[in-house]
């Protein structure tokens, strides 16, 4: 073991409570002694969950499978809400963690390199979780210094959606706003746009920065860090083409400022959405947002199609969550128990099954879950019914189509310093401040001095 510092990225109370750690250890130095995991133990004790809530059915249905399967003798507490990262590393610092963390994937390098989780080895092994069955992008997000530090669940990627009113009426079709020709995009921005009397009245194409710059990036054929998560590549011309691009979108129609502003006025989640009030052409978005639309606005005239990159070919920047077991729980056979029986394809399935049968009851349609678990994928889309409605079949269509073509930055001791750095940059340039070569010049060294000082940590 290379024995490193706890170091919390926490304001000065919290880091004062940070106690010398091992950062990387096998399940007995960080779980116990005691620890064993084994399928076919009986479990008993108390898991606190922090993290997750059963919100919903595919939530609360495996819920149900995973208390299932850790017996009567195991008591379960939820601890609901998006994870506090500032009062999980606070207990951990105090010894006092919960059992089990639900956490979004970019977020498991850090935790891992500051000793805040432990290594999965073991818990896979014992408890006979086939990770084989996730989706590449996915376990390379939860995987630092050659070991698994989570279990992933979930997948979200996005999916060009358009609405197709608007793009009749001006000539065009999805494939003009897909981003295989970012000239054409450009095109197709202007002539979607409209504004009357100096106000912006309808957005043409919105490129989604900051957040969708790794997107841009990667179908521009680059990447903004090393593979092996080491070195900062935000000053590359593929990242400063990629940003100049996105950013013209906006400048084109008065400014990102102009854009945002109006963006935001409208009623994103309900009847008053931009594609039913026509005034968005088209955007890249979450596939969930694709429930939001058939809920609220079933009848607007609308396009799907995966983004695309310039050769093309189908492309999307997957995120989502992973379990995480934290230094020093109590309870890790039960934490690792849960994990497996939260992602297994059969808990998926039963999930899949109760919301279609509470879709079929609304009359509603079911447009499939990504899980993260191609396993439980394959068997969730031949549960899918295709409608009436070709428009609700493509964008089922290119989700999946979506699913199949992810990529993902890698799990890197400073990643929410090295997510900081380009957010900052791309945000300096929005804002007027600087160039695009000097933003993300500028970006570039704040984040490679962040993996630098990190990566020194792990490695000393």
């Amino acid at each position: 073991m290379r024995p490193s510092p706890l170091r919390l990225a926490l304001p000065l109370a919290v880091a004062a409570l940070v106690t010398s750690g091992c950062a990387q250890g096998t399940a007995d130095s960080s779980s116990g002694a005691d620890t064993s995991y084994d399928a076919g133990a009986t479990l008993s004790g108390d898991l606190t969950v922090m993290g997750f809530g059963a919100t919903d059915e595919i939530g609360s249905v495996r819920l149900a499978e995973a208390k299932k399967a850790l017996g009567d003798k195991v008591t379960v507490k939820t601890v609901e809400g998006d994870l506090d990262i500032q009062q999980f590393l606070t207990s951990v610092a105090a010894g006092d963690p919960p059992e089990i963390v639900y956490a979004d994937r970019d977020q498991i390098g850090t935790f891992a390199s500051r000793g805040a989780i432990i290594p999965l080895d073991d818990c896979i092994d014992g408890e006979n979780i086939d990770t084989s069955v996730f989706r590449k992008p996915a376990l390379d997000q939860v995987t630092f210094d050659d070991k698994i530090y989570g279990i992933p669940e979930f997948n979200v990627v996005q999916i060009i959606q358009a609405n197709a009113d608007l793009l009749d009426k001006a000539g065009l079709t999805v494939e003009d706003v897909n981003g295989h020709d970012w000239d054409a995009v450009s095109a197709a921005n202007k002539k979607l746009a409209v504004t009357e009397n100096g106000k912006l009245k309808v957005i043409g194409f919105d490129s989604k920065l900051p957040e969708f710059l790794p997107l841009w990036v990667h179908a521009n054929g680059g990447r903004l860090i090393s593979e092996d998560g080491r070195t900062a590549q935000l000053d590359s011309p593929e990242v400063v083409q990629a940003l100049e691009w996105a950013v013209s979108i906006y400048d084109d129609q008065g400014g990102f400022s102009t854009v945002k502003a109006f963006r935001d006025s409208t009623d994103f989640f309900g009847e008053g959405n931009q594609f039913a009030t026509d005034s968005l052409g088209a955007m890249p978005m979450e596939q969930w947002y694709v429930n939001v639309l058939n809920d609220v606005t079933p009848d607007v005239n609308m396009a799907f199609d995966t983004v695309r990159d310039k050769q093309g070919e189908p492309i999307a920047f997957a995120s989502g969550s992973a379990w995480a077991i934290p230094k020093g729980s109590k309870n890790p056979e039960a934490a690792c128990r849960f994990a497996r029986a939260m992602t297994a394809t059969d808990s998926w399935v039963k999930a899949a099954e109760k919301r279609v049968s509470l879709r079929e009851k609304d009359g509603g349609i079911f447009t499939g879950v990504l899980t993260g678990n191609v396993e439980a994928d394959e068997k969730i889309r031949a549960m899918i019914e295709p409608g009436d409605d070709e428009t609700w079949n493509d964008a089922i269509e290119a989700t999946y189509e979506a699913n199949d073509h992810t990529f993902a930055l890698p799990a890197n001791p400073a990643g929410s310093e090295f997510q900081t750095a380009w957010q900052d940059g791309v945000n300096r340039v929005l804002n007027g401040q600087q160039s695009p070569q000097e933003a993300m010049a500028q970006a570039q060294k704040e984040a490679q001095k962040a993996l630098d000082e990190a990566w020194a940590e792990w490695d000393g």
